[in-house]
């Protein structure tokens, strides 16, 4: 028998490449979209045919709308172990099995360093003016001495706070419900929200996006924030209200910020934030690495391979 399965949002066409896929037990038949495909009925008849369908993580929403209308769907497999575009309660209804895969968070932390760096030194607008035929056209700031202001310190938050270190700046950090104890362990001090985004210099969010963390940096969030910092969002974009982040940009009141994720994915081309000469945008790349795309694919590989052996490994259960 035929086993129908489809790799969604293989944006780079990558996925069959990192992983050997022709390991899978014999009648698997694979098909691969690089495109990024949300409306709902253009969405299920293209899905309706298959049995298995292998995702990345929070590229296109599996809901329970699309999952009703799935008849042949029995498995889905995700880069990552929580993928918040999947309805797991409603895959559970279905006994649609749901299994994830391992990864780092080296790769977002390096990102999350490249686009601070990038952001205090201006380095895209340096470049553009330089291929322009202009040298030198604006002044960037040191790390050093700066206060970063992390929103959320737990893994990832963590290992931004031990790197700030290097860069001999002063790490203040706030969530809901971080300790002064954690915060000291990570070599931050504990602050309020509102301390943090007065006294930030820069201001890097990392937290999951959940109901309580929608919306969490509001307008009054960034009008406190000094005319010279920075915001940097590598987390989800709905963390922040992002008509009021584009307001404040485009009047100007803080000097920049650094985006990998945003509300919509992908980004529209008539999107407002594309025409602000104060951003750097990059395209929710901080996860994209060879490394992180081939553990990602080479365990999809085997959570397929398992669940068809009737034994699946990695299961994601509903949120009790």
């Amino acid at each position: 028998m035929t086993r129908k399965l489809a790799i969604l949002d293989d944006y780079q066409n990558v996925a069959l490449e990192m992983a050997d896929w022709a390991g899978l037990p014999g009648g698997v038949e694979i098909t691969v979209f690089d495109d990024n495909l949300v409306e709902p009925d253009a969405l299920a008849a293209r899905l309706q045919p298959f049995e298995i369908l292998a995702v990345m993580r929070e590229r296109t929403p599996i809901r329970a709308e699309l999952i009703e209308r799935l008849d042949n769907l029995r498995l889905l497999v995700t880069s990552g172990m929580r993928n918040a575009a999947i309805d797991l309660r409603a895959a559970a209804a279905r006994d649609i099995t749901v299994c994830g895969t391992a990864g780092t968070t080296e790769s977002t932390v390096e990102m999350i360093w490249a686009l601070i760096q990038a952001v205090v030194r201006n380095l895209p607008q340096e470049d553009r003016a330089t291929r322009a035929g202009h040298w030198q056209t604006g002044i960037g700031k040191t790390l050093a001495g700066r206060t970063l202001g992390l929103v959320g310190l737990g893994r990832l938050g963590g290992r931004i706070a031990e790197i700030a270190r290097v860069f001999d700046m002063r790490v203040i950090a706030w969530s809901e419900n971080l300790t002064a104890e954690r915060a000291a362990e990570c070599g931050a001090e504990l602050v309020g929200k509102e301390e943090l985004f007065q006294q930030g210099d820069i201001v890097s969010l990392h937290v999951v996006l959940s109901k309580r963390t929608r919306g969490l940096v509001g307008a009054d969030d960034l009008a406190r924030m000094k005319p010279t910092a920075y915001l940097v969002n590598t987390a989800r974009g709905p963390v922040v209200d992002e008509a009021a982040l584009i307001e404040v940009l485009q009047r100007r009141r803080i000097a920049g910020a650094a985006f990998d994720v945003f509300d919509q994915e992908p980004l529209p081309k008539d999107h407002p934030l594309l025409g602000l000469d104060n951003t750097i945008i990059s395209p929710h790349m901080a996860y994209v690495t060879e490394e992180n795309l081939g553990q990602f694919y080479r365990e999809m590989v085997e959570d397929i391979a398992a669940w068809l052996n009737g034994a699946p490994i990695r299961v994601l259960s509903p949120p009790v």
